[in-house]
C-alpha cells in the first residue's frame, strides 16, 4: 500500500477508535458501567485490580485497546509488512484518536457555554418579560 493510502488509512480508522473510545469514557449511555469502573480503579484491594478498571474511564488508555480490537479486524500496517507495522499503527492510530477526541471535547465545551449563555439570556428575557406585565 502506497504512504498516501496508509496515511488517508490511518486518518479514517482513527475516527471509529476515537468514536468508541469517548463513548465509553464519557457519554451518558455508559454512565452507570463507568461509575462502577470509578468505584474499583479506587477501591480494589490489588493494584491490577484497580488498574483494570481504570481502563474503562481514561480514554487516553482505553482507546489502545480499541486500536488494538481495530487492527484485528482491518489487519492496517503503517510504514512495514510485519509486526513492526502493527507497532507503529497501534501508537499512530492511537494518537489520532486521542487527537480527534481533544478537539471534540473542546468544540463540546464550546456548544455547552454557547447553550448556557443563550438559556442565560432567554431567562432574562423571561424576567424582564415578568417584569413588564406585572406594570
Amino acid at each position: 500500500m502506497e504512504l498516501s493510502q496508509q496515511l488517508f488509512y490511518l486518518f479514517v480508522l482513527a475516527i471509529p477508535i476515537a468514536c468508541v473510545a469517548w463513548t465509553v469514557t464519557r457519554e451518558e449511555i455508559f454512565r452507570e458501567p463507568r461509575e462502577f469502573c470509578i468505584d474499583k480503579s479506587k477501591n480494589c484491594k490489588t493494584m491490577l485490580e484497580r488498574k483494570f478498571f481504570y481502563l474503562f474511564t481514561c480514554e487516553y488508555c482505553f482507546s489502545h485497546y480499541v486500536t488494538v480490537f481495530f487492527l484485528c479486524i482491518t489487519r492496517f500496517q503503517l510504514l512495514y509488512e510485519d509486526w513492526r507495522g502493527y507497532l507503529i499503527s497501534i501508537f499512530a492510530l492511537v494518537w489520532v484518536a486521542n487527537v480527534y477526541m481533544s478537539l471534540f471535547g473542546f468544540i463540546r465545551v464550546g456548544m455547552k457555554k454557547e447553550k448556557m449563555d443563550a438559556d442565560i439570556e432567554e431567562l432574562k428575557l423571561k424576567q424582564e418579560k415578568e417584569k413588564l406585565t406585572k406594570h
